[in-house]
């Protein structure tokens, strides 16, 4: 394609040239942008911090109303539901992160898969998370320093996103059972 200036003045063949070769590199995708690998996650506010899971991990999101009590249950256990056939476990996942209350009562289910041996399990949740995107660079620093079952994400802006690992958040609570 060939430039042509609007300009009344005339301009040399080199100027052109200059012009050409800038909108080439306008057109190009900054590397850094398109090449950065990212994780994909549910976010969802649990009181007044953000926490997300990893997407592969959710299966479905139910309604909480789904949910039958059972009696003489844990404090983290509401009850139990069926989904697909199969009787699974709904956990307050305020509860199983160290109490934190939640802004609004929890009105949805996430079924999740923690990678434990396909067994499913649920969590509740004030409302149907959004996928968003994290960068795996960050993800891997948080999950370094992390200590406990969740792993402090910064994103640009600093936005901070706790990243729930649903291994270490269950592997506590089966230890909690044992030493009590």
């Amino acid at each position: 394609m060939k430039i042509t200036p609007r300009l009344s003045e005339t301009v040399t063949e080199q100027q052109i040239e200059v012009l050409e070769r800038r909108a080439a590199r306008l057109r190009e995708k900054p590397p850094s942008e398109s090449e950065e690998a990212v994780l994909w996650a549910a976010e969802f506010p649990i009181g007044e911090e953000t926490y997300a899971l990893p997407l592969e991990a959710l299966r479905a999101a139910v309604p909480l109303k789904m949910v039958t009590p059972v009696p003489l249950s844990p404090p983290h256990v509401i009850g139990i539901l069926r989904f697909q056939g199969q009787i699974l476990t709904a956990m307050s996942l305020a509860s199983l992160l160290g109490g934190r209350g939640w802004r609004e009562d929890p009105a949805v289910l996430l079924v999740v898969d923690p990678g434990l041996g396909g067994r499913l399990f649920a969590l509740d949740c004030e409302r149907i998370p959004k996928p968003i995107p994290l960068p795996i660079s960050a993800v891997e620093e948080a999950r370094t320093r992390a200590k406990g079952a969740f792993a402090e994400v910064t994103l640009p802006g600093l936005q901070q996103v706790n990243l729930i690992d649903l291994r270490r958040l269950m592997d506590r609570r089966s230890s909690e059972k044992r030493n009590a």
